[in-house]
């Protein structure tokens, strides 16, 4: 199995598990908060919907997607949530059927993109595997903050590896969106998969270092738990810091969670 359709396989499977959280809820369990500040599970899906429709459209008409993206730059700070208020506004059903439409149509095009195909994005242009790879990273990530919401224990597969690399991948992008020199120096990332497989990026003999769960890895740099309360250990300044502002995710800075004892 080629690397693109590995991580389109790992890609379905996500949003299939996510999918089987919201498939049956009654139409008021779409405005339960989640953890993720003012929104709703609609919201959740809704965004999920609206960066695929981005994806799509950034896979099909480049210039039209650089029109939108262009408006985002404008609205760095607000693109975002506006998307998903939108989305959210639908009924349920109608939302629901949005999002598995864009998703399918999205995958179908990945899976048929002639190799060496580069597609533009938010950040970095994106080859298909890398956007694919990103699309799996956010369903998994928003697929987190709906289990927490409904009390769902999902338990840990091989696909967070997908996550987990393009987490140690987007190390410089963390630094960069927040106005920081990029460290020079390269880091050896380390993580335990679900499986007690090693999980392994960047020289051996680095002295900058991460290492600990890949689950815990997938979190953080997903802002979907602070390193607080994750098993993660920094050797190294720069390792160190990294991890206080490590994200997976193109645009802006993101605030992250605070520790589950509050403090910030």
């Amino acid at each position: 199995m080629s690397e693109l359709d590995a991580v389109l396989q790992d890609l379905h499977d996500e949003s299939a598990e996510l999918d089987s959280f919201v498939a049956d809820l009654a139409d008021a369990q779409w405005r339960l908060p989640t953890p993720a500040a003012r929104w709703t599970l609609a919201h959740q899906i809704a965004h999920l919907a609206w960066t695929d429709a981005a994806a799509l459209l950034a896979a099909t008409d480049p210039e039209a997607f650089g029109a939108e993206a262009a408006k985002a730059e404008a609205n760095p700070e607000g693109f975002v949530d506006d998307g998903a208020d939108a989305g959210a506004l639908l009924p349920p059903a109608e939302l629901l059927a949005r999002w598995r439409t864009g998703r399918d149509r999205l995958w179908q095009v990945l899976k048929l993109a002639p190799a060496g195909t580069r597609y533009p994005w938010y950040g970095p242009p994106m080859s298909v595997a890398s956007m694919a790879t990103a699309r799996l990273m956010e369903t998994w990530a928003h697929g987190q903050d709906v289990a927490d919401t409904l009390g769902v224990r999902r338990v840990p597969t091989a696909r967070l590896r997908q996550v987990a690399r393009i987490g140690a991948r987007a190390r410089d992008y963390a630094f960069f969106v927040r106005g920081l020199p990029a460290p020079v120096e390269q880091f050896r990332v380390e993580l335990t998969g679900p499986g007690g497989e090693l999980w392994a990026y960047g020289p051996e003999d680095a002295a900058q270092r991460v290492t600990g769960p890949a689950l815990d890895f997938c979190l953080l740099t997903t802002q979907r738990a602070h390193r607080d309360d994750l098993a993660l250990r920094a050797e190294g300044a720069d390792a160190d810091r990294w991890l206080d502002i490590a994200q997976a995710f193109a645009g802006p800075a993101g605030e992250g969670r605070r520790p589950k004892g509050g403090a910030a």
